[in-house]
């Protein structure tokens, strides 16, 4: 009970402290990838990009081995990536609400939902939340999902569909107050 306490508190903390969303001005942006190779099937509306993929939006960064993008009637646009062998897929983004504030993230698989702005990590998942280059906050699980545009995290032990208990999840949280100078 007294994990499950320590748990649920240090949670409340990620998801309120320091509200910062993803930066407004990425919905705006077109969407750039540069990679190795390309596939494009039209009516489906689903690109295939192979080898060292690098998609950037605005401030959002996204590197896999290999990404598809799909795109509904209404024009947002969803990406997977997915690791290279024996790498992780990653993502960085700047935040709103100070001039220095990132987010950013590694998995073996990484979904983004355009249209929500929520980005989805699964399996050897960890979100990193920073001030500069300095972590003001880390997680780390099997399973976690980052809404964008509510900073509100959900972090579980096993990925959606994996045995319930499979896993611990790890959260460092650091103090918001300023050091004091010497």
């Amino acid at each position: 009970m007294k994990r499950f306490f320590l748990f649920s508190l240090c949670a409340l903390n990620i998801a309120t402290a320091s509200l910062a969303y993803a930066e407004k001005a990425d919905s705006e942006k077109a969407t750039d990838i540069a990679a190795d190779q390309m596939t494009y099937d039209d009516v489906k509306q689903v690109n295939t990009f192979t080898g060292n993929v690098i998609l950037t939006r605005g401030s959002l960064l996204m590197k896999a081995g290999r990404v598809v993008v799909t795109q509904d009637r209404a024009g947002y646009q969803f990406a997977t990536l997915y690791a290279a062998p024996g790498a992780l897929a990653t993502f960085r983004q700047k935040r709103d609400g100070g001039p220095n504030l990132w987010v950013e993230g590694e998995a073996e698989r990484i979904e983004y939902d355009g249209r929500a702005e929520l980005v989805k990590l699964f399996s050897k998942a960890k979100l990193r939340r920073l001030e500069g280059a300095r972590p003001t906050d880390e997680i780390e699980g099997e399973f976690i999902s980052y809404d964008t545009k509510a900073e509100f995290i959900a972090v579980n032990n096993n990925a959606p569909g994996a045995k319930p208990g499979s896993g611990r999840i790890k959260a460092v949280i650091q103090p918001r107050i300023e050091p004091k100078d010497k």
